[in-house]
């Protein structure tokens, strides 16, 4: 039986819970169907592909369609959203669940609340137009990149994705009533990236000559037009209006938004207090690190810095330098990134960090165009979790030819030899890689789904976060000093993401001091500070995410280390915890120490 078909026949097949375990999980089976129908880009890259409508009887192709983003369509999610809410509460209280199911109604609780906090006061549909150009990138590249049917058929259902183009730009343009200038630009630049989409990577995709060549001739035309009148809307008409919201969430938004991020009872008063203390420790360690370094590289300095007289900043800065000119050229960057990766494979191997799945999978691949705006380095693509054989895609943003030599210089001695091998352990080995393979084998299904839709961030970023630690802690790179100050200023920078997101949306941080953070305290390159304060203002409460899930990461570990005692395992440890999927770590401690108090935060 074909994969999609089997999944419209049921995510739960094989299990045979009873009572309200069994309600549940009905419920949530119905939930995932229902949500994923209402939006066929998402159905699209969580690996569901047809969908039997309730009403009709009728079985759809999801990836042949693209969201109804118009009132109606927006309308529809909300009453939906309203009605699982009720329906939820009252068939199933969470105090009638057990543990696992507790956890995954909260995941779904709070994704009801995250959507509904955007639809009823963001208004990200009115004001943010790179929600709807990212969606239509996803939309058209998901189904070129998952191998789920033969190629004419995914062809197929793309040329039908790109037949609607002109409907769901014309419904974004409609919603759109205003937007801060920052949305304006990236959506803009990110835009350009869809035309190429279409235009070239999808038509190289399709033969001359065949039916799908006609029929693309055909839609291309008008889905290129509508892409490009979409962004001389936003140039001369969206840019020009006057912006009644800006990027700003403001603390009570923001607030509210970070608490269902989390899913934590951190605050961001308490997460900006600690982040700011450790910032100061970890520029005093990197200090440490950088003295006997500074006097290798600079011995003719030595008795300014033995007599006090070089600042610690120029210390620090001196050898980071140093240590950045050691980077690749502009052209070989994903080059550069792939050779790290049977090297970084083996040492996990070698300390036993993790055990690592038998799918070899994973890609490195240049970031789509569309998703350059938020992924300005690099990211993880995740394979869909109802087809965990599909292409995994280590994204790697390259140097775009038109960028300036200087600029380029700047983000190339930011991603320097070292800092490449920390963004490769974070994102593939033993990150964001690892720790999706993990969860996209836990059973039943709908539970694999939840955990992977609606996962909790400060897990997914914290793991990448703590488990690069993990591997300086265990020699990596032969405990070079050059990797480990390498590796802290990273880690300075995720404390500093904390600081710059917490006060830039809520406490009217200005650009000149976020700037002044990155570059003057946190060691950072001018396009990487660019790059970053952009990012902070596209996404509100994902950087924290970092800080606090690495936080919280060794927490759950150090508590779940003492109570093992001598029979505790790295490896162990960290497989039961990913095997979870991607839970609220308070969550993910409940389950892995049942018979432990929580800790206070």
């Amino acid at each position: 039986m074909p994969l999609a078909f089997a999944l419209v026949v049921s995510l739960t097949a094989g299990a045979s819970p009873t009572g309200s375990s069994a309600t549940f999980a009905k419920l949530a089976e119905q939930f995932i169907h229902e949500s994923l129908a209402l939006s066929p880009v998402t159905a699209s890259q969580a690996g569901y592909h047809q969908h039997r409508d309730p009403r009709t009887g009728k079985t759809v192709a999801l990836d042949a369609m693209l969201d109804d983003v118009g009132p109606a369509g927006l309308a529809r999610q909300r009453t939906f959203l309203l009605g699982w809410r009720d329906r939820l509460e009252k068939q199933v209280p969470r105090a009638s669940l057990g543990l696992q199911d507790s956890v995954d109604r909260r995941l779904i609780d709070d994704q009801i609340a995250a959507t509904l906090l955007d639809l009823d006061r963001i208004h990200s549909f009115q004001h943010n137009p790179t929600v709807y150009v990212e969606m239509l990138g996803s939309g058209l590249f998901q189904p070129l990149s998952d191998d789920y049917a033969p190629k004419d058929v995914r062809l197929s259902h793309i040329l039908s994705r790109i037949a609607e183009v002109p409907r769901f730009l014309r419904q974004a343009r409609e919603n759109l009533t205003d937007s801060d200038p920052i949305y304006v630009k990236v959506a803009t630049e990110e835009n350009e990236g869809n035309v190429q989409l279409i235009e070239a990577t999808i038509g190289n995709e399709i033969p001359a000559g065949s039916p799908l060549r006609a029929r693309f001739d055909q839609v291309a035309p008008a889905a290129v037009s509508a892409c490009r009148e979409f962004s001389a809307f936003l140039k001369d008409d969206l840019g020009k209006r006057p912006a009644t919201r800006s990027w700003r969430l403001g603390k009570a938004l923001y607030d509210e938004k970070f608490k269902l991020t989390m899913q934590s009872p951190i605050t961001p008063d308490q997460v900006l207090a600690d982040a700011e203390e450790q910032f100061t420790r970890t520029r005093a360690e990197m200090l440490d690190l950088a003295l006997p370094l500074h006097r290798e590289m600079f011995p003719a300095h030595g008795a300014q810095v033995d007599a006090g007289a070089e600042p610690p900043d120029t210390v620090l800065r001196e050898v980071l330098q140093r240590i950045s000119d050691d980077h690749p050229r502009r052209d070989q960057l994903q080059a550069t990134v792939s050779a790290e990766l049977d090297r970084i494979r083996a040492f996990i191997r070698e300390k036993q960090i993790v055990t690592l799945g038998s799918r070899d999978n994973l890609k490195v691949i240049p970031t789509p165009p569309f998703m350059r705006g938020i992924y300005s380095v690099a990211g993880f693509h995740s394979p869909p979790p109802l087809d965990p054989k599909a292409e995994a895609q280590y994204w790697v943003t390259p140097i775009d030819p038109s960028v300036p030599e200087a600029k380029a210089e700047s983000k190339l001695r930011e991603y320097n030899r070292w800092v490449l091998q920390w963004l490769t352990i974070h994102e593939a080995l033993p990150g964001h890689y690892v720790q999706a393979e993990h969860a996209n084998d836990v059973q039943p299904l709908t539970r694999r789904l939840l955990r992977t839709l609606y996962g909790n961030g400060p897990y997914v970023e914290g793991w990448a976060e703590y488990v690069a630690q993990v591997m300086m802690d265990q020699g990596f790179d032969g405990g070079d000093p050059r990797y480990r100050l390498s590796y802290l200023k990273v880690w300075l920078r995720s404390i500093a993401n904390a600081i710059l997101d917490i006060r830039l949306q809520t406490l009217d941080m200005t650009e000149a001091q976020a700037m002044d953070l990155m570059m003057g305290r946190a060691f950072q390159t001018e396009a990487e500070a660019e790059g970053k304060l952009q990012r902070a203002k596209l996404s509100s409460t994902q950087l924290p995410t970092y800080f606090v899930g690495n936080r919280e990461w060794w927490r759950v570990r150090k508590r779940y280390q003492a109570a093992r005692g001598k029979d505790f395992r790295l490896a162990e440890f960290h497989d039961r915890a990913l095997d979870q999927g991607a839970i609220p770590l308070g969550d993910l401690e409940r389950i892995l120490l049942p018979d432990a108090a929580p800790t206070p935060r």
